[in-house]
């Protein structure tokens, strides 16, 4: 082989590697970070379905509320 085609494959392999490195990097971050935003909104939603639930408790305790006021002012 010419030097001049071992010294591109040097120079080739020199440039790739660290950038693959480099990729693999960034991109594990970035998963992370995702990962992280998700378990944060996966508690706001539940933390919502759970105020959802309460207030369909408080409205039905309230529908109750009045008919038995309606009961007392009937009598």
């Amino acid at each position: 082989m010419s030097d001049v085609i071992i010294v591109a494959l040097i120079g080739g392999v020199c440039t790739a590697i660290p950038s693959l490195i480099a990729t693999v990097v960034i991109n594990n971050k970035s998963t992370a970070v995702m990962q992280y935003k998700i378990d944060d909104l996966t508690k706001k939603v539940e933390k919502h379905n759970n105020v959802v639930e309460r207030m369909a408790v408080a409205e039905n305790s309230i529908k109750s509320a009045h008919h038995r006021i309606d009961d007392l002012m009937e009598k």
